[in-house]
């Protein structure tokens, strides 16, 4: 998930009545939803401080998460 972030996608969330999020789900630059991210994966990388999100926008990779990224030949 982190690759994809670091290519340029994002994290939407959705938020439940409690305002805890209920849903994320990883989207790539070209608008695709990558398969098999839960929220288990959600919260590891949000507790690493991997991702984060400003003013309820989607969550986007930080510089601990592009620091943490292991470069591979796709990656731009």
């Amino acid at each position: 998930m982190l690759h994809v972030l670091a290519q340029g996608g994002m994290i939407r969330h959705r938020r439940g009545q409690n305002g805890h999020i209920v849903e994320a789900l990883c989207f790539t630059r070209d608008g695709f939803v990558l398969a098999n991210t839960g929220l288990s994966l959600f919260n590891r990388l949000r507790r690493r401080g991997f991702i984060g999100s400003q003013n309820g926008a989607p969550y986007r990779i930080t510089q601990a998460g592009l620091r943490a990224v292991r470069a591979q030949l796709d990656n731009r």
